[in-house]
């Protein structure tokens, strides 16, 4: 009888104990399919935040990771699972423009957040349930284009995506430019799944521009650095943040040896001043890292998924209500775009409702790849 009396209290002691409250965070990431150069250094930042905490504001973070094969539609399914079976509270992701915007539609329907780690950017009420982690295009450009001008720079060949990224690019270029007295000339695009793009280099090509602007990403971005090699280039070339990836230095080897790009300032933060509190954050990403996956941080992109979580971290802490109800999701939304000066790896990032992307001058340094590393362009 006394055994039995214990054990009833014991378990009334236990029921008396509150069960630590749980947030769901669904992850979309391109572990397969052409973006894969992409998203699986996006898992591995994802990763290296988990090595770190699995907690925030006494709340336990529970992740739920999907793959979705680089495919717009397997990211929709992977949002509609997300949020109609497994009741995630967040959605983070995904590699690509594309596969991005595709999840995004879904969220926005189920008034889900989502904290965007490509550019996908969404304007209007209908964005209003994201934020975007990278840098906006606009901001990353003007950094090529004040080098551009140091390099007697005025006419402009432009090869890129031929798709929503592709675009952002090209557009992104063509405002630029303008202002600075400097031309595009070129439009050629190509798609991520294609191995040649010779002909689209020849047309570049024959009309002698003074510098080549890329706008690829990953490994499929090396591929008209390689065909202007082959054929000989010489001249300037220049893309954006989306090829500061290890698989895009390894495939384009010498050929891409020489360019430039922006980037964030994680990428070379050993290079950082000291007075620069974006340095701090970064090499402590980069020990995460390491424990996380057992190799050296060596791209931006790993980075960029670390940077969610810690916004999204951050944006828990301020949150009301219950997780896993309508009401705790829309408070969180309304943390997460409240965002103010919180100190990342690629930036110190403020978000304001009706602005997208939390980042400014602060978040981009220009790089040359020098022998396989990238190193700071004072």
């Amino acid at each position: 009888m006394r055994i039995a009396i214990a054990a009833g209290l014991a378990a009334t002691a236990l029921l008396a104990i509150p069960a630590q409250a749980q947030v769901k965070v669904g992850l979309i990431t391109s572990l397969s399919g052409p973006v894969a150069s992409i998203g699986v250094p996006y898992a591995k930042g994802f990763a290296a935040f988990q090595a770190g905490t699995t907690e925030a504001a006494g709340k336990k973070l529970t992740f739920i990771q999907i793959d979705d094969a680089s495919d717009p539609s397997a990211a929709a399914r992977a949002a509609k699972k997300l949020i109609e079976e497994d009741h995630v509270d967040v959605i983070v992701g995904s590699a690509g423009t594309p596969t991005t915007l595709a999840a995004y539609g879904v969220a926005y329907e189920a008034k889900v957040p989502m904290i965007i780690t490509a550019n996908g950017l969404v304007t209007g009420e209908r964005g209003s349930w994201e934020i975007t982690i990278p840098q906006p295009v606009p901001l990353m450009i003007s950094a090529d284009i004040e080098q551009m001008k140091k390099a007697g720079v005025k006419t402009i060949g432009y090869i890129g995506y031929s798709d929503a990224w592709g675009d952002l690019v090209y557009d992104g270029l063509v405002k630029a430019v303008e202002p600075a007295g400097m031309k595009v000339v070129a439009n050629e695009r190509y798609a991520r799944a294609d191995t040649s793009v010779t002909p689209q280099i020849l047309k570049i090509m024959a009309l002698r521009p003074d510098a080549v602007f890329t706008g690829g990403s990953g490994s499929p971005g090396a591929l008209p650095h390689l065909a202007l090699a082959e054929r000989g280039y010489r001249g300037h070339v220049y893309s954006t943040h989306a090829i500061i990836n290890s698989e895009f230095v390894r495939i384009g080897g010498a050929a891409v040896e020489g360019m430039i790009a922006p980037t964030g300032p994680m990428v070379v933060a050993e290079q950082l001043p000291a007075s620069n509190p974006i340095k701090a954050v970064a090499l402590k990403f980069r020990e995460l890292y390491e424990t996380a996956n057992k190799e050296k941080s060596n791209d931006a992109f790993a980075a960029y998924g670390y940077d969610a979580l810690l916004i999204l971290a951050d944006a828990v802490g301020r949150a009301k209500g219950t997780p896993g109800t309508a009401e705790y999701r829309l408070s969180l939304r309304d943390a997460i775009v409240s965002t103010t000066e919180l100190v990342g790896t690629h930036g110190v990032y403020t978000y304001k409702p009706g602005e997208r992307y939390g980042s400014d001058e602060r978040s981009r340094v220009l790089v040359r790849l020098e022998k396989g590393q990238w190193k700071l362009v004072e």
